[in-house]
């Protein structure tokens, strides 16, 4: 009987070539083995784990690459810096080189037009020295007044040329920003109040500009 199941076993390798492993059975001889994993393949599927010396030395790889970035920053920063600060000295020495040329040529504007004046002037002085220069003894007063005459309004055209203008407000509505009121004066019948009734100094312009208001008396009621 035993005999018989050992001969069928025997069969059964011969036709099917392959006895189905059992329970820690081994593959038979002539059959192809299953398929062990492949070690590489288990290798190349695990999660990569960094050891803690790997992440400090990334660490400080990226301190360095952030030290090494601000220190370019601030010496771009510091460059700039030093770039405005050198505009900045070099603005403000042009602006105080342009303030030292325009008070410059002011004064001289200024000294110039006196020095026109002056010498317009030396006429009316030389004119002055004649008149002045006469024998009072030899000279009646009606030629010196007339001499004298000749001077002021050769002084006052003059002056006129210049752009100097006198104005006399006479009867006209008093102004306090052109006129200065010496005096009160009642007003008579048919004269108008807050008047001018008297000019005791004329006043004069200069290019527009104030430069003596009039002294006068102001007609008003007590």
């Amino acid at each position: 009987m035993a005999r018989k199941r050992h001969e069928a076993s025997e069969r059964n390798v011969g036709e099917e070539g392959t006895i189905a492993p059992g329970r820690g059975g081994a593959p038979a001889a002539g059959g192809d083995s299953p398929a062990e994993p492949d070690a590489e393949a288990e290798l190349a599927t695990r999660p990569v784990v960094e050891t803690p010396g790997e992440q400090v030395e990334e660490g400080m790889q990226g301190q360095t690459a952030a030290t090494e970035f601000g220190a370019d920053e601030a010496d771009h920063l510091q460059s700039e810096l030093q770039a405005l600060t050198d505009r900045h000295v070099r603005l403000a020495a042009e602006f105080d080189n342009y303030r030292k040329r325009s008070e410059r040529e002011r004064s001289e504007t200024w000294s110039r037009a006196q020095a026109d004046l002056v010498r317009r002037m030396l006429d009316v002085l030389d004119d002055l020295e004649r008149v002045t220069s006469h024998d009072p003894g030899a000279t009646s007063a009606e030629v010196l007044l007339e001499g004298v005459g000749l001077v002021q309004r050769k002084l006052a055209r003059m002056l006129e040329d210049l752009g100097l203008v006198a104005f006399d407000p006479t009867d006209q509505p008093f102004d306090p920003a052109t006129m200065e009121a010496v005096l009160v004066a009642a007003p008579n019948d048919g004269e108008a109040e807050d008047t001018v009734a008297q000019v005791f100094q004329k006043g004069y312009t200069f290019k527009e500009q104030l430069v003596r208001p009039a002294r006068v008396v102001v007609r008003k009621h007590g």
